[in-house]
């Protein structure tokens, strides 16, 4: 796995001496080695490596990578330019279209987002491929846990938008009062229309961040 820098390192450095990590650590080089594995081993931790702890302003969450060839590199929903967009991912767009009135683009990469300073984090971050939620319970779960307990150890406003029940579960790691938690039912197909279209997550977040002293985020995708 890649090594993270910078304040990430100094947050997260004590996990790595874990023994929940030394076996995940052990688990996920003989995965990789015996199976095919997404995201590939270079792009584990792309967010964190687009996303510097102390330039976080909104932290979304997702479950687990892609499980399909292509699709996942390391930030949730995301894919890279060429590969065709995701059904949640299409939601996604749709309510971005109807919230911010931004047009949807022709490709699914959220690097965008990233750089700006929107966390975008799977609560596990490798699965073999097309075996959803296959690399549940290996530790992956410890770990990023630790990463929302750093965000929200941060002392400045932050949002944390959490789509559907796997991340409302994050909720109770969140506890800083300086913090927007905007919920809502998953964006994927089966649960979309539930309550996530018309949920505005993203002006409600600009809103926000700018009532409280920050710059706001710039959510239209570049094609």
């Amino acid at each position: 796995m890649p090594a993270l820098t910078g304040k990430w390192e100094e947050a997260l450095s004590p996990e790595f001496r874990q023994p929940y990590y030394r076996k995940l650590y052990q688990t996920i080089r003989e995965e990789y080695r015996t199976r095919v594995i997404y995201p590939p081993a270079q792009e584990i931790f792309t967010a964190f490596h687009l996303t510097p702890l102390d330039r976080v302003k909104v932290v979304i969450l997702g479950q687990d990578p892609y499980h399909e060839p292509n699709q996942a590199h390391g930030l949730c929903f995301s894919v890279k330019k060429g590969v065709e967009i995701p059904p949640s991912l299409v939601n996604i767009y749709q309510e971005l279209s109807d919230d911010l009135g931004c047009p949807i683009p022709h490709h699914g990469c959220l690097v965008h987002w990233a750089e700006q300073g929107v966390l975008m984090l799977n609560t596990l971050l490798t699965v073999r491929a097309h075996q959803a939620f296959s690399h549940k319970d290996i530790g992956w779960e410890a770990f990023t846990d630790a990463a929302i307990r750093a965000v929200d150890g941060e002392d400045r406003p932050i949002v944390f938008i959490l789509w559907g029940r796997p991340a409302q579960q994050k909720k109770a790691l969140i506890t800083n009062p300086k913090r927007l938690v905007i919920e809502s039912p998953h964006p994927s197909p089966l649960s979309a229309y539930r309550g996530f279209f018309g949920s505005r997550p993203f002006s409600r977040t600009n809103d926000w961040l700018v009532s409280h002293g920050e710059t706001p985020i710039d959510w239209e995708i570049p094609d």
